[in-house]
């Protein structure tokens, strides 16, 4: 993972190569990604709100839309309420998602490598395991059940 100043460094590369420019919020927004790991828009705009002056909501789902299109943040689904962001160098692992608890851990989809073919062998259908949620229960609440 990149370090603070290389993921500003490569924000502002990025942008100037897209004739934009950096700003404070652009950058907290990419900030906030990355300290966070995995966050949704709301989460995101509750750690930036105090540092900068203005930014609301609308601000934050358009940077990240922005930074979404240049390839700097990806989303994926791990609920069904707003979309969870992380950094885009941060594929290859799958999701297991404790719908107890809330819990989220991060796998090797290497994992799910038979499922892949088993899926493709019997329908023809090549699933994308990169970043895969999958949920079910944790065994944290599966040893408080008993």
């Amino acid at each position: 993972m990149p370090t603070e100043a290389e993921a500003e460094t490569e924000l502002a590369a990025v942008l100037r190569s897209k004739g934009l420019r950096m700003t404070a919020q652009r950058q907290l927004v990419l900030e906030a990604v990355r300290s966070l790991g995995h966050a949704t828009p709301e989460r995101i705009h509750e750690r930036i709100r105090d540092q900068v002056e203005g930014v609301n909501i609308t601000t934050v789902y358009r940077t990240l839309d922005l930074l979404e299109e240049l390839q700097l943040v990806s989303h994926t689904h791990l609920s069904h309420g707003a979309p969870t962001y992380h950094l885009s160098g941060d594929r290859g692992h799958a999701h297991l998602v404790c719908h107890r608890c809330g819990r989220i851990t991060e796998v090797d989809p290497s994992l799910f490598a038979n499922a892949r073919e088993e899926v493709a062998d019997t329908c023809g259908f090549v699933m994308d395991i990169g970043h895969v949620a999958v949920f079910g229960t944790c065994a944290e609440c599966l040893e408080k059940e008993r």
